[in-house]
């Protein structure tokens, strides 16, 4: 989440916006961000239940059993065109992939507008 807060900047230029969940409590949750720095929003306390929609991957080891992370890319109207969901700590979406992701979508949504007003 550090390197999402380090490039906030060029995602409010690209429009995006940046959205996190946890099911840690809200001091938890609180003092993680503020130990990292995280100005971005950041939901506390999701269940299991809340959670279910999504069909994420559980951990269970000595820390309990919890959700292993998932990612979402989504566009203006609410698709989704990108995910990932992790069974560990490798393959989450580095922010300069996320970024490039959303300017080559917008160049082709650019492309797409410029054909159909001429």
């Amino acid at each position: 989440m550090a390197s999402y807060q380090a490039k906030l900047a060029e995602l409010t230029r690209l429009d995006a916006a940046i959205l996190a969940a946890t099911v840690d409590d809200k001091v938890s949750t609180e003092d993680m961000m503020r130990d990292m720095g995280i100005t971005f929003p950041i939901g506390y306390g999701l269940t299991q239940s809340e959670l279910a929609e999504f069909d994420p991957w559980w951990a269970s080891d000595d820390h309990g059993r919890y959700p292993q992370p998932m990612e979402f890319l989504v566009l203006r109207g609410g698709t989704v065109f990108g995910s990932m969901y992790a069974s560990g700590p490798v393959g989450r979406m580095q922010v300069d992939e996320v970024i490039g992701s959303i300017e080559g979508r917008e160049r082709r949504r650019a492309l797409t507008v410029d054909r159909t007003n001429s």
